[in-house]
């Protein structure tokens, strides 16, 4: 399993292999919309993509999260460029990881984040979050579209497509990357394990309670277009086959975050996830005074305090969210670039 070690060498592939100076690019942005066939599943959410347009205005923030320079509806390069998909986290949303987006763009890539019907912030609905299976296939399916839609089509590197996925959108990745659902083996293990986490999340949500649902959970759901994975903080290892795990032909980069402020156990999350993907093409970081929710934009100075008295269930996810956690931010989009741009 390769290590921390190996990032510096990482850094210089990707300089090597960037178009353009980060100084040359701005951020441009534009609305997705995906229709479904049987009108049950529309997908919306952004693509982030890198111009030379420099009337940048900030943007997909509030008085909580801070914004960035966008450029709305930005002219494009004409060239084509390695595409990043992005899956959020649970009830997160397609913003959550705009910080890394906005910060590959300006490496060159263009960035696609959407909206998970059920998990997202604006929609939880329970059946649709019953199926996760679906989540994948969004990721699939935005890729599809991506592909053959004519605005964005010459635009992207069909050998150059990533994703990177938080939290419930590492188990998105991982799922994507071959992992298979396995039912009875995650039964067992939330029977000798009762106040595990995802095991409670998914219990509620009626996961794979049926046939019918644990057939469609534990098909295979990846995809061979995606080069390459990020996975950020994920749960959800332990509904996985172990053996499909050890069967992965993709690179992995894998992120652990220690600092315990989100439930998630990293012995039988992402140290365990290593443990079973080829060590050949798994690389672990796991920074000491990293957190679960580093993972989510920057905070403003006066956010913490906003949430502290409006939402106090959920300020943690604004501590050591300004300064520290850009640090973070800078550090990790640079590792993951130059993960990507080594394959």
């Amino acid at each position: 399993m390769k290590t921390l070690t190996l990032t510096a060498s990482l850094i210089a592939s990707a300089c090597a292999a960037t178009p353009l100076l980060a100084e040359d690019l701005n951020t441009g942005l534009q609305q997705i919309a995906i229709a479904d066939p049987q009108g049950q599943r529309p997908l919306d959410g952004f693509l982030f993509y890198p111009t030379k347009d420099t009337d940048t205005t900030p943007s997909l923030g509030n008085p909580v999260w801070a914004s960035l320079p966008i450029v709305a509806d930005a002219a494009t390069l004409p060239q084509r460029h390695p595409l990043v998909l992005m899956s959020h986290g649970m009830f997160g949303n397609a913003r959550n990881q705009a910080w890394l987006a906005a910060q590959l763009t300006q490496q060159g890539y263009m960035v696609a984040a959407i909206n998970h019907p059920g998990t997202t912030t604006f929609n939880r609905d329970p059946d649709q979050r019953r199926m996760l299976w679906e989540r994948p296939k969004d990721i699939s399916r935005a890729l599809t579209h991506l592909l053959r839609d004519p605005a964005t089509m010459e635009l992207i590197d069909p050998d150059r497509i990533y994703m990177a996925g938080h939290s419930l959108g590492g188990f998105t990745a991982v799922a994507l990357a071959g992992g298979r659902y396995d039912a009875a083996g995650l039964d067992a293990f939330c029977a000798a394990s009762t106040d595990d986490l995802v095991c409670g999340i998914f219990q509620g949500w009626q996961v794979a309670q049926t046939n019918a649902d644990r057939a469609m959970m534990e098909q295979d759901l990846s995809d061979n277009r995606i080069k390459a994975f990020a996975v950020f903080d994920l749960g959800g290892t332990q509904t996985f086959d172990a053996q499909s795990l050890g069967a992965i032909d993709t690179p992995l980069l894998v992120y652990g975050a220690p600092i315990a402020n989100s439930g998630i156990d990293l012995d039988v999350e992402s140290r365990d996830l290593i443990t079973k993907t080829p060590p050949a093409l798994t690389t672990y970081l796991e920074p000491a005074d990293l957190a679960h929710f580093d993972f989510l934009g920057q905070c403003t100075a006066k956010g913490l305090a906003i949430l502290r008295e409006e939402e106090p269930q959920d300020a943690f996810v604004c501590e050591n969210g300004t300064e520290p956690r850009a640090a973070h931010h800078a550090q990790i989009a640079q590792t993951v670039s130059a993960f990507f741009a080594g394959h």
